[in-house]
């Protein structure tokens, strides 16, 4: 087989710059789910009647449910941006090659 004069191997492997901002996204992402895991239990254990966890914050049967939507909300925001972030990393940054979307097709 014959090599070109233009052939580089390197363009088969394009580095692209660091993903740090999109594992720092996935960093307080996981922060986020975590803080809503905790509220959303906070919040579910003053409902089933057990001692307030935060104190005066959720005395009330008002201000628990609130803990609780709130730290759901908190959890699901979370999980989502999480997902995203690390969608975009396995899509940008994978060290896969790159193919022609030509040469993916069946061939028949």
């Amino acid at each position: 087989m014959k090599l070109s004069d233009g052939f580089d191997a390197r363009r088969l492997r394009p580095r692209g710059p660091g993903g740090l901002r999109w594992r720092l996204g996935a960093v307080f992402a996981a922060l986020l789910a975590s803080l809503g895991v905790l509220l959303t239990l906070a919040g579910a254990s003053t409902l089933l009647g057990r001692p307030a966890a935060l104190g005066p914050l959720n005395d009330s049967i008002g201000a628990a449910i609130t803990l609780l939507l709130g730290g759901l909300l908190l959890l699901w925001l979370g999980v989502g941006l999480w997902r995203r972030c690390r969608r975009h990393m396995r899509q940008r940054y994978s060290n896969e090659l790159s193919l022609s979307p030509r040469l993916l097709k069946k061939r028949g």
